[in-house]
């Protein structure tokens, strides 16, 4: 009797894992982005969505769902709201909420410790810049006229990295709400309505970064290959040391520039499929290719390193949150 129970212990051990993996075979799997078509987040996921299934068991089919809504919080709440929690919907949404929902509990409807982590692609590089021929070319130069930035959400990275500029340099900057993504601040800024943008690097395009119009004048991480090198850390101007770990606070989840979740809900051994899937995937060559190609950096994170940067994130100490969240509020 004992060796039958031994036997049925082993079998139901190979079973479970076995059924997990065949869970994905015939079914299809959504990359959901809380933003509309076109910029940084979505051209991250549709990369990621055409090779992370080829690592699933089962190879499932890989779609990408373009869910625009608060700054992309809407597709995140909705991962517990009334998505499927079967390991089938992935979420990827804007870096800066994670900060919102440490700084301003009050009016986030989200707290990261409460999601599954499947990884980042890479930390992210935000550049403030206006593009007119006629535009500012430093931060000092800025302080002298009054701009118009776009914003696709309160808690957004391009939303804290502008209120830096606002509140910590004290430059004149009047953000227009209303855009779904950041594509489309860039159309208006094309039209002329507004004067420039604080958004990651690698949405703006490569042709812009070559125009006489464009004018960076500051970045918030270590430069990259294509960004002139006497554009400023963002940190290193800051007017003083207090300033200087509200800024480094402020920045911090930028560490998971392109980031992806699921829910909490969904089982422990299909979250464990989803994260290996996603490490190889943003190892295979043919990934790091095409991403040099798109001007996306790599740099990323499995899912267990993004917890622990999450766990850092809300442990930040009380007082240098209350210094950080004047700034934003």
């Amino acid at each position: 009797m004992r060796f039958l129970w031994m036997a049925l212990a082993v079998a139901l051990a190979f079973a479970f894992p076995a059924q997990a993996e065949d869970f994905y075979k015939g079914k299809t799997v959504s990359v959901v982005v809380g933003f509309s078509a076109g910029g940084g987040f979505d051209i991250n996921a549709r990369l990621l969505a055409r090779y992370i299934g080829r690592y699933i068991p089962g190879k499932p089919d890989v779609v990408v769902v373009n869910l625009p809504g608060a700054g992309s919080e809407t597709a995140v709440v909705r991962l517990d709201a009334d998505m499927a929690k079967d390991g089938t919907v992935i979420d990827t949404f804007n870096f800066g909420l994670i900060n919102d929902s440490l700084l301003q509990p009050q009016k986030s409807r989200v707290d990261f410790r409460n999601y599954a982590w499947i990884g980042s692609i890479s930390e992210d590089l935000t550049v403030c810049y206006i593009f007119r021929a006629d535009g500012p070319k430093t931060l000092a130069d800025m302080k002298s006229g009054h701009y118009f930035f776009g914003l696709t959400g309160t808690g957004t990275s391009e939303d804290i990295n502008t209120k830096i500029l606002k509140r910590i340099f004290g430059i004149d900057v009047g953000q227009v709400a209303g855009y779904p993504g950041s594509a489309d601040i860039r159309v208006a800024i094309e039209r002329g309505e507004l004067d420039g943008d604080c958004g990651a690097w690698s949405s703006i395009p490569e042709e812009w970064t070559t125009s006489a119009k464009f004018h960076p004048v500051s970045r918030s991480g270590q430069a990259v290959e294509g960004l002139p090198p006497s554009v400023p850390y963002s940190v290193d101007l800051a007017p003083g040391d207090e300033a200087k770990q509200v800024m480094r606070v402020l920045l911090a989840d930028s560490d998971l520039g392109r980031p992806f979740i699921v829910s909490r809900a969904v089982p422990a051994d299909r979250v464990r499929i989803l994260r290996d899937a996603f490490t190889a995937a943003v190892k295979d060559p043919d990934f790091i290719a095409e991403a040099k190609k798109l001007r996306l950096p790599v740099s990323p994170r499995t899912g267990e390193e993004a917890a622990k940067v999450i766990d850092a994130i809300y442990a930040t100490p009380p007082d240098i949150v209350a210094a950080a969240r004047k700034v934003v509020q």
